[in-house]
């Protein structure tokens, strides 16, 4: 079992602790927190150990998980780097592209593995179609939530669109050509609804909106390929595959058929994957944990966090153009 630390006890780093406390993949060493009462009452609480020394702790583990607040992933995750750990932190990356370099160059001097929670990734709808992706020309994403004053300091796009921007990366084979943005402050000093579109140079669109004073939930991706149609829903986890091909000379009476301008007859049909249920979150920590052993891959590695993260960026900076 890989001996694991996790820097951040708030609110997704008590959700860390218990999962790797709970996996057969890792052993729970211990906690750091830079509140020393509130780690003392998360010890206490849980009976999870806490190390009020961040060097012991990383001295002590074969793998720290990073869940503090983004401005400090860059000093934690190098801490880690320069020790010869293997790093996973949340999401986005780092504050910089700059920072975000910094821990990609010094990973590959130490030669340890680095992933990034990009929880989305191992939704299991998502995963149930991405061997159904093939070059999908246009997407159009909805991430909306209701209103929560916890976190609104942190920008829509980085606490919210980044999954899906990180999404369609994965799926899109192609180098981005350019962005556009636009977003809206109600009732922040920073826009809480933002709405952007990126264009590959493949030719693929992708439309992205993201919003925190929704007056619902919703996290739908929609995904326009030749000859299918792929929806995504990451909040009910539930997928929709319709797919198109040449009709049978002679049509079933229950076979839906269309026939195009140019008089070709198509057959519609769906086909719809089965979605396995699964935890997320203790999927992404433990396929690191399949990437360390057996010196594979990460699903999502500090590069692919890193053109996330540039990608959002982008988009800021577009705001602040208008």
């Amino acid at each position: 079992m890989l001996k694991a630390g996790v820097l951040g006890a708030g609110h997704l780093g008590k959700i860390h602790l218990r999962l790797l406390e709970q996996s057969e993949r890792y052993e729970l060493i211990g906690f750091y927190d830079a509140n020393p009462e509130y780690a003392a009452s998360i010890e206490a609480e849980f009976g999870y150990k806490y190390f009020s020394d961040i060097d012991a702790l990383i001295a002590a583990c074969d793998m720290i998980d990073v869940v503090t607040p983004t401005s400090y992933h860059h000093e934690s995750g190098m801490k880690v780097l320069e020790a010869g750990k293997h790093l996973f932190v949340e999401k986005p990356i780092t504050v910089t592209v700059e920072e975000a370099n910094d821990l990609i160059t010094l990973s590959r001097k130490r030669n340890v593995k680095g992933q990034v929670g990009q929880v989305e990734r191992f939704n299991p709808a998502f995963r149930s179609v991405v061997d159904r992706f093939d070059n999908p020309m246009f997407i159009e994403t909805h991430r909306l939530a209701e209103f929560n004053p916890r976190g609104t300091d942190v920008s829509v796009v980085l606490d919210l669109m980044i999954h899906d921007i990180d999404a369609i990366l994965s799926v899109v084979k192609s180098p981005v050509k350019s962005v556009s943005a636009s977003g809206v402050s109600v009732i922040s000093k920073t826009p809480v609804i933002a709405n952007a579109r990126i264009e590959f140079e493949n030719g693929c669109v992708a439309n992205l909106t993201a919003s925190r004073i929704s007056l619902k939930k919703m996290r739908k991706a929609r995904f326009f390929q030749r000859d299918a149609y792929i929806s995504v829903d990451f909040l009910t986890k539930a997928v929709e595959v319709v797919r198109m091909k040449d009709a049978p000379d002679v049509p079933g009476d229950f076979d839906m058929i269309l026939k195009n301008a140019e008089g070709e007859k198509k057959q519609i049909y769906f086909d719809n994957p089965d979605v396995a249920d699964n935890n997320a979150i203790l999927d992404e920590l433990e396929t690191f944990a399949d990437a360390i052993e057996n010196d594979t891959r990460p699903v999502v590695n500090l590069e692919d966090g890193t053109a996330a993260l540039d990608v959002a960026l982008k988009i800021i900076k577009e705001f602040k153009s208008l």
